[in-house]
């Protein structure tokens, strides 16, 4: 399966997948999608990544650890549930701004940092399984 053409192509399906990976998660408040979908992807990109270059360079192109990713994700899920008690409302109360750009209006929430922690998560969590199964099979060649 790993092929010169496999090879090849991977770096082009990897940056597809990773560009496509956050566009799902950024559009998952109006329409199907979110952190969950959009970290699955991405750790299928780095999965395909490590299958055409190895898993110890799929990790090197990382540049940090996965499970430290995951560990972020969790401080950023957590955080966004923590920042309604500020305002005294309960834990998890979606909290919105509205931030003027020129003529357009960016609204920014406690769910979308929610969704970016999940991703994160997801994505750190099963980049790791995935790397550490394809490690394993590196051994035995």
């Amino acid at each position: 399966m790993n092929t010169v053409i496999f090879r090849t192509i991977t770096p082009l399906i990897v940056a597809i997948m990773l560009v496509f990976s956050v566009y799902v998660c950024l559009r998952g408040h109006n329409e199907p999608g979110g952190g969950f979908i959009g970290g699955l992807i991405a750790a299928s990109a780095i999965a395909i990544l490590g299958m055409a270059t190895g898993a110890e360079a799929a990790r090197r192109a990382l540049r940090l650890d996965p499970l430290a990713i995951a560990g972020f994700g969790v401080f950023i899920a957590g955080l966004s549930g923590l920042l309604s008690l500020f305002t005294g409302s309960p834990f998890m109360t979606s909290i919105w701004l509205y931030l003027e750009l020129g003529q357009t209006t960016l609204p920014l929430s406690t769910p979308l940092v929610f969704d970016i922690g999940v991703y994160l998560v997801v994505f750190g969590t099963i980049a790791t399984i995935a790397l550490a199964l394809e490690g394993e099979g590196e051994e035995d060649l």
